[in-house]
């Protein structure tokens, strides 16, 4: 059977198919960066996993970072603000924030610059997820200390957190 306008059976189309170009490594990063913050190193380590090299991607970092485009200190501001709300403390995100690749100076500025308070994030915590520690109940108490523990607060900050007024 022959279908008209073609004689191997497939019908064909008057207009070729068309091709995206491959995007520039300052466009994927870019790209990257318009759907959250990236630090250097994480942007770098993305940029090479889609095949770009380790020199393209630098300069493409480098010239953003000159744009204003990347920064690492609003990355790691970014970082701490997100955390913090969703109720970690400040162990955990200075850990987190060195897998980044930020230097412990930095790490150091930005968790001092911080503007809430961690032993009220902690209580918060406590009430949302143990609201009985708060009400002399030991073994709640327990609990909570070892959540608030697990998620970065020191144990003076637990201490008080854990504590009933």
């Amino acid at each position: 059977m022959t279908v008209p306008g073609g004689d191997d059976g497939v019908a064909s189309s008057s207009a070729p198919k068309r091709r995206r170009p491959e995007p520039s490594p300052l466009q994927r990063a870019l790209g990257l960066l318009t759907r959250r913050e990236h630090s250097r190193q994480e942007l770098a380590r993305k940029l090479q996993q889609r095949g770009v090299e380790r020199e393209q991607a630098a300069a493409a970092i480098d010239k953003l970072t000159e744009a204003g485009w990347q920064d690492d200190a609003r990355f790691a501001e970014s970082v701490v603000r997100s955390r913090a709300a969703s109720g970690y403390g400040p162990a955990y995100i200075r850990a987190e924030l060195a897998t980044h690749g930020l230097a412990s100076e930095a790490i150091a500025r930005v968790l001092d610059g911080f503007d809430g308070d961690w032993t009220e994030n902690a209580r918060a915590l406590v009430c949302r997820r143990h609201p009985l520690a708060l009400d002399g109940d030991r073994d709640a108490r327990c609990k909570a200390a070892d959540l608030l523990l697990r998620r970065g607060f020191s144990m003076e900050q637990v201490r008080a957190a854990v504590t009933s007024d």
